[in-house]
C-alpha cells in the first residue's frame, strides 16, 4: 500500500499557511523538519502542566518531568536498538554528540602520531571538532575519498586505513549529496584495525531504520529536530564501557556525585555527561516525534521517499544544462537531491523556486571540502520527508523552468 503522504500532510499545521501567495512546497527537511500537531501538543502539554526542574525534586511536578523526559530517553533507545536506555546521553544536536566524543573519549585517549579517519563526504561537524584535536594533540587526520558520484570507495577506505588509526569517523548519509555509506562495512573495517566507529547519524536516523547492534558501532549522534521533534534535542548513543571510560564535557549542576572545594566525582553514565538545566520541553517532546515516526512505519516511509527522489532526478536529468551530484539511483541515496543550473547562481536558484512557494536550501551546505572535491562553491538542494507528494514535484518542475526561462538557460543568443 502507497504511503499517504496527503493524509500526513494533514498532521502539520505549517501547510495551512502559503509564501508568496502560494501553498507552501517545503523541500528543505534535511535542514530541518517540520513538526506535527502530536509534537507541538507535547511540548505546549510540557509547559502547561509538567514544568519544573528535574532531579532531586519530590514534588508531582518534578517527578511527572522527569519520567517523561525518561521516557523519551527510552524510546530514543529503542529506536537505534540501543541495549538500554542507559546508552543514551541527551545533547542538543549531532554537533554537541560529536564534540563529547572528540572531548570526552579522543583527547583522553589518542596521542600525537594516532590517526582519525574521516571521508569526503563529512559535514563540518564531523570534521572542525577532529580538526582541533590535531591541532591540540598532534593526532593525524585523514581522509577516505568518494568517487566522482559521491560514493565512498572501500578499497579506498581500506588503503586508508594503518596501524595508527584509532577512529573511523563518518557519515551514515550525506546530507549534501543523499548518499548512502556502506555503514556495517566502515564499522567493521574500522574494528578489524583495532579502531573505533562513529556514525553521524543526522541524515540516517529520521529516514531509515537504524540498528546499532547491527551495525556494530561504538558511537551514534543525531538530532531530534531532523526527526519531527523540536530543536535542541538529541543523542550520543556510545557503547557503556566507552562511555564509562569517558570524562565529561561539561562541569556543573547534575553531573556530579558528590562535591568538595577541590575535587568533584561523577554521577552515573549517562548523567555525568548531562550537566545543567536541559531544554526540557525539548526533551519530553521528543518522544511524541519517535511515536509518530513508528506509527508511519520506516520501511513505507523509505519506499515513499525513493520513489519521489527518483521523480525528483527525472525531472532534473530531463532538463539541458542542470548538473546533477550524488548517485543517480534513487536506491543509492536518501531523499536528498543536489543540483546547479548552468550559469545560474544557487542562491538566485533558491529565490526563484521561494517566489513560486517552494522552499529549499542553497550553499555549501557545511560541506566545503566535498564540495571543492566536486568543483563547485555550492549547490542547490531540494530534500524529501513524508508530508511532500507528488504535487510537491511537479511544483518543483515549474519553479526549475522559470528559473531556466528567466535566466535564458538553454537558449541560443
Amino acid at each position: 500500500m502507497a504511503f499517504a503522504a496527503a493524509k500526513a500532510r494533514a498532521d502539520f499545521p505549517v501547510f495551512n499557511r502559503r509564501v508568496k501567495g502560494k501553498p507552501l512546497v517545503y523541500l528543505d527537511s534535511a535542514a530541518t523538519s517540520q513538526k506535527p500537531w502530536s509534537v507541538i501538543k507535547a511540548l505546549t502539554a510540557y509547559y502547561e502542566r509538567q514544568n519544573a526542574n528535574i532531579h532531586r525534586g519530590v514534588h508531582t511536578l518534578a517527578e511527572e518531568g522527569e519520567r517523561a523526559i525518561e521516557e523519551s530517553r527510552a524510546k530514543a533507545a529503542r529506536f537505534v536498538n540501543a541495549p538500554k536506555p542507559e546508552n543514551m546521553v541527551f545533547v542538543r544536536n549531532t554537533t554537541e554528540a560529536v564534540n563529547l566524543v572528540a572531548h570526552g573519549w579522543a583527547r583522553k585517549h589518542l596521542k600525537a602520531g594516532d590517526e582519525v579517519l574521516v571521508t569526503e563526504l563529512e559535514h563540518h561537524s564531523n570534521l572542525v571538532p577532529w580538526q582541533l584535536l590535531a591541532r591540540d594533540k598532534g593526532v593525524r587526520l585523514r581522509q577516505i575519498p568518494v568517487d566522482d558520484q559521491g560514493r565512498i570507495d572501500l578499497e579506498a577506505a581500506r588503503k586508508a586505513v594503518t596501524p595508527k588509526t584509532r577512529l573511523v569517523a563518518f557519515t551514515a548519509m550525506s546530507n549534501a549529496l543523499g548518499t548512502l555509506s556502506p555503514v556495517k562495512e566502515l564499522v567493521d573495517l574500522a574494528h578489524r584495525s583495532g579502531a573505533l566507529a562513529l556514525v553521524d547519524g543526522a541524515q540516517w536516523v529520521p529516514h531509515l531504520k537504524t540498528d546499532v547492534q547491527a551495525w556494530g558501532c561504538d558511537f551514534l549522534a543525531f538530532s531530534g529536530h531532523k526527526m519531527l521533534a523540536p530543536a535542541g534535542v538529541g543523542f550520543l548513543y556510545g557503547k557503556a564501557e566507552l562511555l564509562e571510560s569517558m570524562d565529561p564535557f561539561l562541569g556543573g549542576g547534575g553531573m556530579i556525585q558528590e562535591v568538595w572545594f577541590d575535587r568533584s566525582t561523577w554521577n552515573t553514565v549517562p548523567h555525568r555527561f548531562e550537566a545543567g538545566t536541559p531544554s526540557l520541553g525539548d526533551y519530553a517532546a521528543f518522544g511524541a516525534a519517535v511515536d509518530y515516526l513508528e506509527a508511519c512505519g520506516l520501511d513505507a516511509l523509505r519506499a515513499h521517499e525513493e520513489a519521489l527522489t527518483g521523480k525528483l532526478l527525472g525531472v532534473l536529468g530531463a532538463e539541458a544544462g542542470v548538473t546533477v551530484y550524488g548517485p543517480l539511483d534513487p536506491k543509492l541515496r536518501g531523499g536528498v537531491v543536489s543540483f546547479n543550473i548552468e550559469g545560474v547562481h544557487p542562491h538566485d536558484v533558491g529565490q526563484i523556486f521561494d517566489s513560486e512557494g517552494v522552499a529549499i536550501r542553497v550553499g555549501h551546505h557545511c560541506c566545503q571540502p566535498l564540495m571543492r572535491r566536486l568543483q563547485t562553491g555550492g549547490t542547490a538542494r531540494a530534500s524529501v520527508y513524508l508530508y511532500n507528494t507528488e504535487e510537491d514535484v511537479e511544483v518543483f518542475a515549474r519553479a526549475l523552468k522559470k528559473v531556466k526561462g528567466f535566466f535564458k538557460v538553454g537558449v541560443k543568443s
